[in-house]
C-alpha cells in the first residue's frame, strides 16, 4: 500500500489547524521538580490559544486585533517558530521573516551595520550578497552616522527604521510584523508601507498586529478579533474593527450593554431614507444597546427631502429620533460619517458640540438634527447613530447607552459649479498670488 505524500504549499501560503497554545500553571512551589521526579501531577494548563483555524493564500494581508493578552503576540510566534503549539498544525510555505519586537535578536554592543549584518547571517543570507543588502538598509532606515554606533544609543524610533529595514532587506514570502510601526514618524511609517505594498504585489503575505484601526484598514483587506484566545470573527477590517471597539465598550461601561456579534448588513440597513418604524432589532457587526433607548429612525434629508444621493457643497441634514426606555440624565446623540472601508471620516456628538438635550424620562422622544456641509470626494458613505449619557469637560461622554454602526448611507455628487479638486475632503483653498520684482525674491 502506498500512501501519497501532502503537497506542499507554495509560497507565500499559510495553513493553521486546530492550533492551540496552553502553558503549565504549578500551584505548588516544588511542583515542577516534583514531577521532573515522576512524583505525582501537580499543574494545571492554562490555554492562550485555542482552536485556531486559519488559511491565507499568497499575497494576503491578514490584521491580527484583540485586547492585550487575547494572544496576539502568541500566535505569531506560534507561525515563525519561535514557540511550539500545544495542539494542531501549521503549514508554512517559503521564507518567513518577522519583526516581532524592536530590537528583538539585536545586541546593544554592536553597531547598528554589526546588527544588521548578524541578523542576515541568522536568517541564511550568503555573505557575498551581504554587502550589497547593507547598503540597501543603511539607505532605507535613514539612520546617518548612528549606523556605525551601539545599539544602545538608539531611540525606539531608530532601533524600529532598523529593524524593520533589515527584515524587509530581502522580500519575504511571509511577513510579519507586531506594532512595530506604532512608534516610527510618518513619513517612515509611509515608506513601510509602500514597501509592504509591493512586496504584496510581488506575492508576499502579511500578518500585521496593530491596535491602530487605520493601519489595519490601509494595510490589509481580511481581519480576525480573538477574545480569550479563540477567534471571535473573521471577516472584513470594517466589521473586525467595529466588534473590538463594541467589546472595550461593553467591558468598560459596566452598563449591561449587549454587542452584535455578527450579522449580514441587510439592504434595508443600507437605505438612506427612513429606516422602520422600530431599529432596536438585529443591526450591523459591532452595534450594541444597554437597553436605555431605541433608535427610531434616522434620515438623510437634502433641500427638506429624504434623499439618498446628497449634491456635495449644498448643506445637508441628518435626523436622529430616539425614544427611551428609562429615565436618562443628560443624554447626548452622536453621529459618525464612515467612507466605504470603514474609516471615521467625521465624528461628532451633540456634548461635544455645546448642546445639551436635556434629561429624558422613560416615553420621552427626542429628535436631532445635525446640519452638515457634505466637503467630501464624490462617492459613499454610510452613517453610524450613538447614545451616551453624561458630558464630562472636555468633550468626554461618562456613559455609552447605544451604537447603530451603519444604520443608514448615502451617495455623494460632485455639485456642477464645484471647483476640481482630488483627495478626501474639500479644504476649499482661497487662492491668492502674486508677482515679485528680482529684488523682493532673493535673487
Amino acid at each position: 500500500m502506498s500512501f501519497d505524500a501532502p503537497m506542499p504549499l507554495p509560497a507565500g501560503a499559510l495553513k493553521l489547524q486546530g492550533i492551540g497554545k496552553a502553558y503549565r500553571l504549578y500551584g505548588k512551589k516544588w511542583g515542577r521538580a516534583l514531577e521532573w521526579m515522576g512524583i505525582g501531577h501537580h499543574h494545571q494548563l492554562h490555554w492562550v490559544l485555542k482552536n485556531i483555524d486559519l488559511e491565507l493564500g499568497p499575497g494576503e494581508a491578514l490584521g491580527i486585533v484583540g485586547e492585550n493578552g487575547a494572544g496576539k503576540s502568541t500566535l505569531l510566534k506560534l507561525v515563525t517558530g519561535v514557540s511550539r503549539p500545544t495542539s494542531g498544525h501549521i503549514e508554512v510555505g517559503g521564507h518567513i521573516s518577522a519583526l516581532l519586537e524592536l530590537g528583538i535578536g539585536f545586541n546593544p554592543a554592536f553597531t547598528g551595520r554589526q546588527n544588521a549584518a548578524h541578523t542576515l547571517r541568522l536568517s541564511g543570507v550568503e555573505d557575498q550578497a551581504i554587502p550589497v543588502l547593507l547598503e540597501g538598509i543603511e539607505a532605507f532606515a535613514e539612520l546617518g552616522d548612528y549606523f556605525e554606533q551601539p545599539l544602545r544609543t538608539y531611540s525606539s524610533g531608530m532601533q524600529c527604521r532598523l529593524g524593520f529595514a533589515t527584515a524587509t532587506a530581502v522580500r519575504p514570502d511571509i511577513l510579519i510584523v507586531d506594532e512595530a510601526l506604532a512608534v516610527g514618524d510618518v513619513f517612515f511609517q509611509q515608506r513601510c508601507y509602500d514597501r509592504i505594498g509591493a512586496f504584496r504585489e510581488s506575492g508576499t503575505t502579511l500578518l500585521f498586529v496593530s491596535h491602530s484601526a487605520q493601519a489595519v484598514f490601509a494595510l490589509c483587506e481580511r481581519a480576525i478579533l480573538l477574545k480569550d484566545g479563540e477567534v471571535a470573527i473573521d471577516a472584513k477590517p470594517r466589521a473586525v474593527i467595529d466588534l473590538y471597539n463594541a467589546q472595550v465598550v461593553a467591558r468598560s461601561s459596566g452598563q449591561g450593554v449587549t454587542v452584535i456579534e455578527t450579522s449580514p448588513l441587510t439592504e434595508q440597513e443600507t437605505d438612506s431614507g427612513a429606516p422602520d418604524d422600530s431599529m432596536d432589532g438585529p443591526g450591523t457587526t459591532g452595534s450594541y444597546t444597554a437597553g436605555a433607548a431605541r433608535l427610531i429612525a434616522l434620515t438623510v434629508l437634502q433641500d427638506g427631502q429624504p434623499a439618498a444621493a446628497v449634491i456635495a457643497n449644498a448643506a445637508m441634514v441628518v435626523r436622529v429620533e430616539v425614544a427611551f426606555l428609562e429615565h436618562v440624565a443628560d443624554p447626548h446623540v452622536g453621529l459618525q460619517v464612515r467612507d466605504s472601508r470603514g474609516e471615521v471620516l467625521y465624528r461628532a456628538h451633540t456634548h461635544g458640540l455645546g448642546v445639551s438635550l436635556g434629561d429624558a424620562s422613560a416615553g420621552d422622544v427626542i429628535e436631532v438634527d445635525f446640519q452638515l456641509m457634505p466637503h467630501l470626494m464624490p462617492a459613499d458613505y454610510t452613517l453610524t447613530v450613538g447614545l451616551g449619557a453624561g458630558g464630562k469637560p472636555g468633550g468626554a461622554i461618562e456613559h455609552s447607552l447605544l451604537r447603530h454602526q451603519d444604520v443608514a448611507s448615502f451617495s455623494l455628487v460632485r455639485s456642477p459649479d464645484d471647483d476640481h479638486w482630488d483627495g478626501v475632503v474639500n479644504l476649499q483653498p482661497q487662492v491668492v498670488h502674486r508677482r515679485l520684482a528680482e529684488s523682493e525674491s532673493g535673487g
